[in-house]
């Protein structure tokens, strides 16, 4: 076996870092158990590109710019203040935060959530394995990333739910 065990890592980690932040439900947890499991296997913490490693970090792939953008243009705002201090309570005061995505995976996990939670539309049923496949490529890889909303990837959300 390679990598995290899924349900516990989605128990222990993703179900009570989403409850925190506020963000959780039966749909939100195997969206974001599945699209840690399509992003990096639950097995890469640094993104794995020919020559090297890219730009993403973390289980769930995240971008600095990516994560530096959810904090300057939405957690800035006044009205998000509780949301904001529910996801500072999950970081810690070093390293910097963009440094934590690999290690600190309840901040990570809150993070991805919030890049899920800017986007456009419900969360796909906590059962819709390739609706939850479709709305990570559409919201979270975009049509610029290299994933794609295919049948092995549809299984990878269909295990995150099983777990």
């Amino acid at each position: 076996m390679t990598g995290l065990c899924v349900a516990q890592f989605k128990r222990t980690i993703v179900s009570p870092a989403l409850s925190h932040i506020g963000l959780d439900g039966d749909a939100a947890v195997n969206l974001m158990t599945g699209t840690a499991l399509v992003e990096s296997g639950l097995t890469y913490v640094a993104q794995v590109v020919a020559g090297g490693t890219g730009p993403a970090r973390g289980l769930w792939q995240m971008e600095p710019f990516t994560h530096d953008d959810i904090w300057a243009t939405f957690l800035s705002d006044a009205r998000l203040a509780s949301l904001r201090g529910a996801v500072l309570d999950l970081a810690s005061q070093w390293p910097a935060r963009v440094s934590q995505l690999p290690g600190n995976l309840p901040y990570a996990c809150a993070m991805a959530r919030l890049k899920y939670y800017r986007a456009p539309g419900p969360l796909p049923a906590a059962d819709d394995a390739a609706g939850q496949c479709r709305y990570w490529k559409s919201n979270y890889n975009t049509s610029l990333g290299a994933g794609a909303a295919d049948s092995t990837h549809i299984a990878l959300f269909q295990q995150a739910i099983e777990a």
